[in-house]
């Protein structure tokens, strides 16, 4: 068995710098193989230690001078990537000449190669990887640098800030020099050398400075960048209103580069973003890549403050930055889609894939104790929990106080970085509240359990809401405290009227809240009261929840009547939503319990059917076809996984697919009315009612296809599909199409169109990786030799991310029935690509093996499969920090 390659890190042990940096001027002369990197520091002692220790990752060193003298042998050691400088003065300037191999480096960390494209990737600990640095976010310095290079193979030369001079040398290479005048932690120095095209545009901010914006790409995808831009400048204006953040440089950047482990990169002025998630138009990219592509630049820039101006002390507070950033992407968003659905989406994948990491062997807090690896915290928790963490403060404080506070928060801590106490106390100065219970949140890892029970007196006309929370435990984590949980609620009667709430305090005095209020839940037993419900014949239906105004598990003994009357007039779009879910939850389960292969809707599902009936026959007149769209769609596989401690694979899909087929049968001409009438002939656009459009219409499409197998529709409902697949005009439709017809019982339908597909767009790497996906998703056990086939194919390459993630990560996360063949062999297969991997690109095998993570979750049979898959993996030698660090917790459990 592999020895452990790296030794935790602990909060509890963080110590301040005992040297600043304050200024580094930096000369790359760029090479594939032998890129010299010079180095002038300048250096001050914060204290008497006069040992100075720096991170150097793979550099070999040519020179290291303190104020322009040499420094002998004795004078310093640079063993186990730490260059120990002895008996420093107090204040000096270091010089160091390293020299790097860009082309070598396949971990895309530090300064690589993308193609022909230098680029780097710094965080969260890649400088170290360039040059000799504290390699830590808290320390915080003025950059300069200056690139050289060849112009023939690198005629653009970019880097953070501003460019102050640029020349050509007497052996003919040229160089640019650039200036950021923020100090800035080293993790958000960049750089981009190569052979490429810009697009222009220009921002004028809220003062009145122009600002320049770049968009720089390989000459093949100019056409793909308009999307981003208009996103950019939509992102910038939307800043300056909501948050009053204005731009701070002269010039602002986006590269675009094929090879890159992560979606985007903040790098001051200069983001660098891996290509998927800046390049889009219709006839290569789907609505959800539009709305990627809108939302990562929005991420990014909005980090300009909120990563940036203000950064992390350490890696524990990673969420400070990220999390704060996604609730900002995601109010931004909300404002350019449609609200509602823009947050069922978020909950969505908060609840299938969050609550499954909070329920998994690597379980941790939004705030990490400890960790091995700093890159396997860049996780669900602490990005979108870690948002809805600062949505609840929003919502606590109201929109003018949070508001007031993040004006304070930005303002005192400009130029520093900071800790999520330094948050938090913000809120607290500003609202005046005692948030210390509010920061369990922070502290405890788990999705809370909160159980509530109504009790209805007609004598007093009151209702009394009983609360019970709790916090199962985690790994390393028991005896969970309560948590000051946001409910945020109304009360309808039975008809679905909203009802004012008297909420009647411990007190004796009565406040009232409106037709919606917010109730905080602080103990693990807690009671509310509502007077004042004369006008009742019945029990008020609780709407709970709403917004999902807490990251929780919530249950109420909801009968199917009420779970109807919420679908249908509940004001909150969001419950409205829920109780559709939550009636075909309550409906699926016993089902699948029962094994069943043949669902009879009047039978085994008759509140179902009528709800189904009801939005069907709304669809005739309704203008929201997003909501309409989210509202017909049945659970996912992976939300009704969550709902069992021992995963039911094969009976969860197949009761999943008996319902789809009972509804297409029983609403036949429905569906395909509707279908029908969202047919448009607009010119295609990635504005939100057309997406809305096209989102209703291939769920219609969806369920059309789900009565290939019968006979009497086989033939019609595969022409539907193929026409839409051959006439469509936008990737939207043409995707839905052939992705219908791939997954097809009968292969021959999608045989011709996936070659179509890859002889069209064979040269399009991204659109390439679409088709890969396609073929790994399809939900059949002959899958896996497909995919394995499809290792093969001259498009897929293990050394690119997105290949990686488009094809094993599709098989192995999105196709539930061909890897968890009972077999074992697509386990045994995905631990041989992340031992693969292993070897050159560690960040994206730890990523690829947490499915392998989940076996506990499994009936014996898998268990001891995945167990023994995970236990190979640990075997191996030279196994890295961040493999070593998730298999051994999934291990320990």
């Amino acid at each position: 068995m592999s020895s452990s390659p790296a030794q935790a890190i602990y909060l509890r042990n963080y110590q301040a710098p005992e040297f600043a940096l304050d200024a580094i001027d930096l000369t790359f002369e760029l090479d594939p193989q032998a890129t010299k990197v010079s180095a002038e520091i300048q250096v001050r002692a914060l204290g008497e230690n006069r040992c100075l220790v720096l991170d150097g990752q793979d550099l070999t060193l040519l020179s290291l001078a303190i104020d322009g003298r040499p420094l002998d042998a004795d004078e310093y050691q640079y063993q186990n990537d730490q260059l120990t400088l002895l008996n420093v003065p107090s204040a000096f300037c270091l010089s160091t000449q390293v020299e790097i191999n860009p082309q070598a480096n396949s971990a895309l960390e530090g300064l690589y190669l993308s193609n022909a494209l230098y680029c780097t990737q710094c965080e969260a600990e890649g400088f170290r990887r360039i040059s000799f640095f504290l390699d830590r976010p808290d320390v915080l310095s003025r950059f300069t640098t200056k690139l050289i290079a060849d112009p023939q193979h690198a005629p653009i030369l970019l880097a953070n800030g501003n460019p102050i001079a640029q020349g050509t040398l007497a052996d003919g290479r040229h160089w640019v020099q650039w200036q950021d005048p923020f100090p800035k932690p080293c993790y958000l120095f960049a750089l981009v050398a190569g052979d490429l095209v810009c697009i222009q545009d220009t921002f004028v901010t809220q003062s009145g400075r122009s600002v320049d914006l770049q968009i720089w790409v390989e000459a093949e995808n100019q056409h793909k960048c308009a999307h981003a831009m208009r996103s950019l400048k939509a992102a910038m204006r939307w800043d300056e209103e909501v948050y009053g953040r204005e731009y701070d440089l002269d010039i602002y950047m986006i590269v675009a580069v094929n090879d890159f482990n992560m979606g985007a990169m903040e790098n001051k002025g200069l983001n660098i973003f891996n290509s998927a998630c800046a390049l889009a138009d219709p006839q290569t990219t789907t609505d959800l890549g539009f709305q990627r592509v809108e939302s990562v630049i929005a991420h990014e820039y909005f980090h300009n403050w909120s990563g940036n101006r203000v950064t992390c002390r350490d890696w524990f507070q990673l969420s400070l930055k990220e999390g704060f950033t996604v609730y900002r992407d995601q109010a931004f968003s909300a404002d350019m889609n449609f609200a509602g659905v823009q947050r069922i989406e978020e909950v969505t994948m908060l609840r299938s894939a969050q609550f499954a990491e909070d329920a998994s062997p690597t379980a941790h807090p939004v705030r990490p104790d400890h960790y091995m690896e700093i890159n396997n915290f860049y996780t669900l928790t602490v990005y979108e929990k870690g948002a809805e963490i600062v949505r609840m403060l929003a919502n606590l404080l109201g929109p003018q106080a949070f508001r007031q506070a993040c004006d304070l928060y930005f303002t005192r801590f400009d130029g520093q970085a900071v800790t999520v106490e330094d948050f938090v106390a913000c809120m607290e100065e500003i609202s005046q509240r005692d948030l210390s219970q509010f920061m369990r949140w922070y502290h405890q890892a788990g999705t809370p359990h909160v159980q509530v029970q109504g009790q209805y007196c007609p004598q007093t006309a009151s209702y009394r809401l009983d609360f019970q929370q709790a916090t199962p435990d985690t790994p390393g984590q028991t005896n969970k405290q309560p948590l000051l949980i946001p409910i945020t609620m109304g009360l309808l009667d039975a008809q679905g009227r909203p009802l004012p709430l008297k909420l009647k305090l411990a007190s004796g005095e009565i406040q009232a809240l409106g037709l919606q209020g917010v109730l905080e839940l602080t103990q693990a037993q807690q009671s509310f009261e509502f007077i004042g419900l004369e006008e009742l014949t019945e029990a008020p239906i609780p709407s709970l929840l709403r917004g999902f105004s807490a990251p929780v598990k919530l249950s109420f003994p909801y009968t199917p009547t009420q779970l109807a009357t919420l679908m249908a007039q509940d004001t909150d779009a969001f419950n409205r939503w829920d109780a559709g879910q939550r009636l075909a939850l309550d409906t699926l389960m016993p089902l699948i319990d029962a094994q069943v292969t043949q669902i009879d809707l009047a039978q085994d599902a008759p509140m179902l059917l009528e709800a189904y009936r009801a939005l069907l026959t709304e669809a005739e007149h309704t203008q929201d076809q997003a909501m309409l769209a989210s509202m017909l769609r049945l659970p996912s596989f992976a939300y009704l996984a969550e709902q069992y401690a021992c995963i039911p694979v094969e009976a969860i899909e197949q009761v999943r697919q008996a319902m789809r087929f009972a509804l297409a049968r029983t609403f036949y001409p429905q569906w395909k009315a509707l279908y029908q009438a969202q047919i448009s002939q607009q010119a295609y656009a990635p504005e939100a009612t057309q997406i809305a459009q096209r989102s209703l219409k291939n769920l219609c499409l969806d369920y059309l296809l789900a009565l290939a197998a019968v006979p009497e529709y086989q033939q019609e409902v595969y022409q539907i599909a193929l026409t839409q697949w051959r006439t469509s005009d936008n990737m939207t439709d043409a995707r839905a199409a052939l992705t219908l017809l791939a997954h097809a019982p009968d292969a021959s339908w999608g045989r011709d169109p996936l070659a179509e597909f890859a002889q069209r767009w064979q040269q399009d790497a991204l659109t390439m990786d679409q088709w890969f996906s396609i073929q790994a998703t399809r939900p059949y056990a002959d899958t896996l030799q497909q995919v394995q086939n499809l290792l093969q194919h001259p498009n897929f390459s293990l050394k690119n991310p997105n290949k990686v993630r488009a094809l094993i990560g599709a098989f192995a996360q999105q196709n539930p029935l061909a890897f968890h063949q009972i077999s074992g062999a697509g386990y045994a297969w995905l631990a041989d690509q992340v031992i693969e991997l292993n070897g050159f690109n560690p960040q994206i095998a730890a990523r690829l093996v947490i499915p392998l993570t989940r076996w506990q979750r499994y009936q014996d049979t898998r268990q001891t499969l995945m167990r023994a898959q995970l236990e190979r993996i640990q075997a191996q030698a030279n196994l890295s920090a961040d493999v070593y660090e998730i298999v051994t917790k999934a291990l320990q459990v």
